[in-house]
């Protein structure tokens, strides 16, 4: 028998009970209506008492046990009417409970039942449709129309259009092409198309989710069983008042009265409903919040850590050039690190087969592999014993050298990573790799900090020289370098003498960390990996500042908790003393208290949505934040030649200085200007529309005016040149390049943060 049953048909008959006892009543008929009115009571009782008793052999209390003495005593006290409200009104408060409840986890069921069961796959030049626990790695699979991938693989065909609402909560669909990976629980919106099963379905991204989603609808918050913890205040401070009344009045029912208002089930109700709705409303935000007490923990967070590639930065780091030691050439270090490479999932090591296979390179199958999380491999490839890692873990099996001293000035000069390689004992070379800032990260971290979030942390296997400047343009409060997992552990674990913490990265060696914080937050994880088995939150937007949505999301969620506890259990506590002096009959007391439940139920619902509007900029439609960077990346060969003759200038005779100033002016006139006045004119007044504050786009304006302020002097002087006028020296002028140089850089940047951060997908 469901649940939802047994309270659908329990407020069926303690509501035909009390009609039939009121007719009844109504016809003289006063024995057959207390009956009835004795009966419907008595079927609740029953219910209650199996359910108390049961709770006391695990040795628990519970504050239900207020209402079956309520119900008892009226039925003792021969208040039959008084009894058959009761039992209707705890009926009608567990039914709404329960479907309450029950809308609250719509959005993490509807994850669940729209799991695959089947597939279509190829056998030969014939199509079967199989149980998708059969799909092998390997096989290929068709999904045609409407169909949900079943499981993670790589697309065969040119293109895809995909439905990933159920994964990242966003509607817009999105494109994949031949050779992307896709991952289970997308929709397909488009034309049929073909699929390589890279997993099996039990460890592909969807199975992991449901796993997850299941731990979360059946969850139970620590604030929630504290309800019942305070029955062992309330239930003898109940007793004492009700027995108190009847003692100094004489009339048992005021007792019966102080008992049926003291019901609390503002306590039982509101938390449940409250923090369900919270890890619903995350759900649809693309936020698997696994239980209610990691959502309690998370609206409580004080101090955060952040991993620094893949979470701070894109992760998708790219091979900017190899450099040698001297004994072998950058394309045979490119083949030997790349071939090691390939054991290992990391970004780094991915973005170094990556630049293999463009380059052109066969790699070679590697040996005996060994690999530290965060810090490198050791193997073996063509007979050669290949370390390929950090520049501290090369150096536990190498000696140092000048040439690898000199790389890391390097390195820190150009504000890059990079992973060295030693071959057969001797140091050879490095990778030297990009990762930039992602878009979204400055933002991300103000908005935190707006929310509650006292300390910002960033762990980092880098050097603290690389690491101190991305630290820095994010906005941390202090970095943390040369860690490996047992260092980013420590670091965690100390910190939580500060506060709750959380823990956000994407990598399995951050599994470890993402398991000693209060909370940990895998971002933008496959579903079934280690660093989103081990942490409480999965974010299945690669997004950071989804972080900072589902913190205000479960401090919502915690305070609406705490207004319908504070103010249900108040109104209760007042209504008791009211009663205690004479002045609430017992069924009055059943209809008030039945109204507060009603209000506490509904206030809690609140928790599933609309309070974010005020706090949440709206979006921008996908189509004109696309035109916005197109016109940004038209103009990025323009920014390249202001920087260029900004450092040139110094350098050139009068007459090449005359001809490149006057070619750049030209140009910035007729394209640069009418791109930043159109931007003045019609796109910041839209924007506007957008944000909050009555003037939020002033500083950027602000640069506007600076820009034209720039141009306009470069006019000016151009135009002296031309007629042979020398006003200013070289170095001034070097200097207002250099100056317009910067303005742009940073607008630009600025802009292109906006536009992300406004971005509906």
């Amino acid at each position: 028998m469901s649940k939802g049953w047994l309270e659908s048909a329990l407020l069926g008959l303690t509501l035909f009970t009390l009609l039939g006892g009121l007719l009844a009543h109504g016809w003289d008929a006063a024995v057959a209506a207390d009956a009835l009115w004795t009966g419907g009571a008595a079927a609740v009782a029953l219910l209650l008492g199996v359910e108390i008793v049961s709770r006391l052999l695990r040795r628990e209390v519970g504050v239900d046990l207020i209402a079956l003495l309520s119900i008892v005593g009226a039925v003792l006290l021969g208040q039959a009417l008084v009894a058959a409200v009761i039992a209707l009104m705890l009926a009608g408060g567990r039914t709404l409970e329960f479907y309450s409840a029950r809308r609250a986890q719509r959005e993490l069921r509807r994850l669940i039942d729209r799991a695959p069961r089947v597939a279509w796959r190829y056998q030969g030049e014939r199509l079967e449709q199989v149980p998708v626990e059969q799909v092998a790695v390997g096989d290929q699979l068709l999904l045609r129309l409407g169909e949900v991938v079943p499981v993670d693989g790589v697309l065969l065909d040119s293109d895809a259009t995909l439905d990933e609402s159920a994964l990242s909560g966003e509607s817009l669909p999105v494109h994949r092409h031949a050779g992307d990976t896709l991952r289970s629980g997308g929709v397909n919106a488009g034309a049929p198309f073909k699929l390589r099963a890279s997993r099996v379905a039990a460890q592909s991204t969807y199975a992991g989710i449901v796993r997850m989603v299941e731990a979360a609808s059946g969850s139970r918050a620590p604030f929630v069983r504290l309800a019942d913890r305070y029955a062992l205040g309330l239930i003898p401070l109940t007793l004492a008042l009700a027995g108190l009344a009847w003692f100094f009045s004489g009339d048992p029912l005021r007792a019966l009265a102080v008992l049926v208002v003291a019901t609390p089930c503002p306590l039982i109700l509101a938390v449940p409903v409250a923090i369900i709705s919270g890890i619903s409303r995350c759900a649809r935000r693309g936020v698997l919040v696994k239980d209610g007490a990691v959502l309690e923990a998370l609206a409580g967070a004080q101090v955060l850590f952040l991993d620094k590639t893949g979470t701070l930065t894109s992760g998708r780091a790219s091979v900017l050039t190899v450099e040698s030691a001297g004994a072998y050439s950058r394309e045979r270090l490119l083949y030997l690190a790349a071939s090691l490479a390939q054991a290992s999932p990391h970004s780094i090591a991915l973005a170094a087969v990556a630049a293999a296979h463009k380059a052109g390179l066969t790699l070679a199958l590697p040996q005996d592999v060994e690999e530290q999380p965060g810090a490198g491999l050791k193997g073996r490839v063509d007979g050669h014993l290949v370390l390929f890692g950090s520049h501290g873990y090369v150096l536990r099996a190498v000696s140092a050298q000048h040439w690898s001293e000199q790389a890391l000035r390097r390195m820190d000069y150009q504000v890059v990573g990079g992973s060295f390689i030693a071959v057969d004992g001797e140091m050879a070379g490095a990778l030297l790799f990009a990762d930039r800032l992602r878009l979204e990260s400055p933002h991300a971290l103000r908005q935190l900090r707006q929310s509650g979030i006292r300390r910002i942390v960033m762990l980092t296997g880098d050097r603290a020289e690389t690491a101190q400047v991305i630290g820095t343009a994010a906005g941390v409060d202090e970095v943390r370098a040369a860690l490996d997992p047992a260092g980013k552990v420590a670091a965690v674990s100390a910190g939580r003498a500060d506060g709750i913490t959380l823990m956000v990265g994407d990598g399995i060696n951050d599994a470890p960390a993402l398991a000693a914080a209060d909370v940990g937050i895998a971002l933008g994880a496959s579903g079934a990996s280690a660093s989103s088995e081990a942490a409480g939150v999965v974010l299945l937007v690669d997004r950071l500042d989804r972080v900072a949505e589902a913190l205000r999301i479960a401090r919502r969620s915690r305070r609406i908790a705490q207004q319908g506890v504070i103010a249900g259990m108040g109104l209760s506590l007042l209504a008791m003393l009211v009663a205690a002096f004479g002045y609430l009959p017992p069924l009055a007391g059943a209809i008030l208290q039945e109204v507060i439940d009603v209000a506490v139920i509904f206030n809690a619902l609140r928790a599933l949505g609309g309070g974010l509007r005020a706090d949440r900029a709206i979006a921008l439609g996908g189509d004109s934040v696309d035109r916005l960077r197109h016109e940004h990346d038209d103009l990025a060969p323009l920014l390249e030649r202001v920087h260029d003759l900004a450092t040139r200038i110094a350098s050139l005779s009068a007459e090449q200085t005359r001809q490149q100033l006057a070619g750049l002016v030209s140009d910035l006139r007729e394209h640069l200007l009418p791109h930043e006045r159109n931007d003045e004119d019609q796109l910041y007044p839209q924007l506007a529309t957008h944000l909050r504050g009555d003037d939020p786009l002033s500083a950027m304006s602000h640069t506007h005016r600076e820009i034209f302020r720039l141009v306009h002097l470069l006019e000016r002087i151009s135009a002296d040149l031309d007629k042979r006028v020398k006003a200013i020296s070289p170095q001034e002028l070097q200097q207002l390049l250099l100056q317009l140089d910067t303005v742009l850089e940073l607008h630009f940047a600025q802009e292109d943060e906006l536009y992300h951060n406004l971005d509906e997908r």
